[in-house]
């Protein structure tokens, strides 16, 4: 849905991805001219807000089905979600944007979709810079992590006991370990629980706090965790606290690739914003 620019108002849908929540936007017809930036630091803030852990931006595009940007609840933009990646392929079926199957642009590279009866899934572009046992000091402790970049950077820790780990407090200093400088990365806990199965815990970079889910946070998990800690699949099963994804892959001694996530997708309401009180408007 679109507004004509009389209305000075700004229509979205909130989605949610697995406990992921985003507000999503259709701006095809290019009629918003926003700071998009200083609108996710001022919508995404809960209690006092519409609140959600990022922003997507629906775009046109000419090479592709669509452009898909995402910015973060503390105004930076992110170069991919997997989880909201699965909200704007749905979100461009329902609004007629794509079909079924499609592609669309992110600053990660090309994302195919597949919208089906009860999921969702995305292809992500091929996982790297794979770094296994890197050695941390914090505080008085040491820990040992393994790193991939699958679309944006994931430190992965594992851990016996998932509900003893202070998430925030350690997550928040892996994420701006000198390590990681200057990007940072988002950090993983993951305990192996049987077969299959991990149970994740993560500290998004950008929401900087822990969240329900994420897309990429779970592939990076169960990548390294079937690979290295003896965890049969794929497919893995990934729980998660906002609910449950699976991830395909393959794996050789070239890499992975051919990764694919699956889970479900919600639109939980659709609104509007009246831009009055915003410095940028629309066109």
């Amino acid at each position: 849905m679109t507004t004509k620019a009389a209305d000075n108002t700004l229509f979205f849908t909130k989605m949610s991805g697995t406990g992921n929540d985003f507000i999503v936007i259709n701006n095809t017809q290019g009629k918003y001219i926003l700071d998009w930036s200083s609108f996710a630091r001022q919508y995404c803030t809960r209690r006092t807000s519409v609140g959600a852990d990022g922003v997507l931006i629906i775009e046109e595009s000419p090479t592709a089905d669509f452009n898909y940007r995402i910015f973060n609840a503390d105004g930076s933009e992110a170069e991919m979600c997997g989880n909201g990646a699965r909200c704007a392929a749905l979100f461009a079926f329902e609004h007629k944007v794509a079909g079924k199957h499609m592609r669309f642009n992110t600053l990660a590279g090309i994302i195919e979709a597949e919208v089906g009866s009860h999921d969702v899934s995305i292809r992500m572009t091929d996982p790297f810079d794979l770094q296994r046992d890197i050695l941390l000091d914090i505080g008085t402790q040491q820990y040992r992590v393994d790193f991939i970049n699958t679309g944006v950077p994931h430190t992965v820790v594992f851990t016996e006991d998932l509900s003893a780990v202070r998430i925030d407090e350690l997550g928040r200093a892996i994420r701006t370990h000198e390590h990681f400088a200057p990007a940072g990365t988002n950090v993983n806990f993951v305990q192996i629980l049987q077969d299959d199965h991990i149970r994740v815990r993560t500290y998004e970079r950008g929401v900087e706090a822990e969240t329900l889910a994420c897309g990429t946070g779970a592939v990076a998990s169960a990548l390294i965790s079937a690979c290295f800690k003896q965890v049969s699949g794929p497919p893995v099963h990934v729980q998660m606290p906002g609910g449950d994804l699976a991830i395909e892959f393959l794996f050789d001694q070239k890499g992975f690739s051919d990764v694919w996530l699956s889970g479900g997708v919600e639109i939980v309401y659709t609104g509007n914003i009246p831009l009055n009180a915003m410095h940028s408007g629309i066109r």
